[in-house]
């Protein structure tokens, strides 16, 4: 009996320290009503020690944030930098500087959130599959070939790098409630019944929070 007793006080321990690192995280992210979100920002031009710092301070706040992605913009940040890490098993990369060359016409409609709306989902429908070009903290080239969940969390964050939000992407219905919570200081997330007029609600994926 005692046993199980510590193992629940060892669990709530770890719950609350988690939560605790997450609000911290959190309070450092950028959010909505600052102009930055609203803000397109500057190619990366000079790669060298401070550009890998920032990149792990980055990485930090995602992980600590529960997140799976972070655009620099949410951190008050105009350059174009994002790291994203889209699975538990997944590593954290980091992307500088990218562009699309390549979007699917085969969409999908997922529920979204963002580290800089807080308590706020949205139905957002995005190309399933991308091509994206940019390159890693030493200037050297990469291309990333994403689908599903790595394909919208890189969409989701190079819109931040272009002033875009989930809120300008979303049914007028959704985003008016989503304003209006976040006026309020409240929640909100899709009714099940608006899934039905998506035009693309054949195909859906799980939450993302970015």
């Amino acid at each position: 009996m005692s046993d199980k007793v510590e193992i629940d006080t060892g669990e709530h321990r770890i719950e609350a320290e988690l939560l605790e690192r997450r609000e911290a995280a959190l309070a450092r992210v950028v959010k909505f009503g600052d102009p930055v979100l609203k803000s397109r920002a500057s190619a990366v031009t000079e790669f060298g020690p401070e550009l890998r710092a920032e990149v792990e301070r980055m990485i930090q706040i995602m992980r600590d944030g529960m997140g799976v992605g972070l655009a620099a913009t949410q951190l008050g940040i105009l350059r174009r930098v994002l790291v994203f890490q889209a699975g538990p098993d997944s590593e954290p990369t980091a992307l500088v500087n990218p562009e699309f060359e390549w979007l699917s016409g085969e969409a999908v409609v997922a529920e979204e959130g963002c580290l800089s709306l807080p308590r706020v989902s949205m139905d957002v429908e995005r190309p399933l599959h991308a091509r994206i070009a940019g390159v890693d903290t030493a200037g050297e080239g990469i291309v990333l070939e994403a689908s599903g969940l790595e394909a919208r969390v890189l969409q989701h964050e190079i819109d931040h790098l272009d002033g875009v939000l989930i809120l300008d992407r979303a049914p007028r219905e959704q985003r008016k409630g989503a304003l209006r919570a976040l006026r309020e200081g409240g929640g909100y997330s899709p009714p099940a019944e608006e899934g039905s007029e998506e035009p693309t609600g054949e195909h859906r994926e799980p939450r993302t929070d970015a």
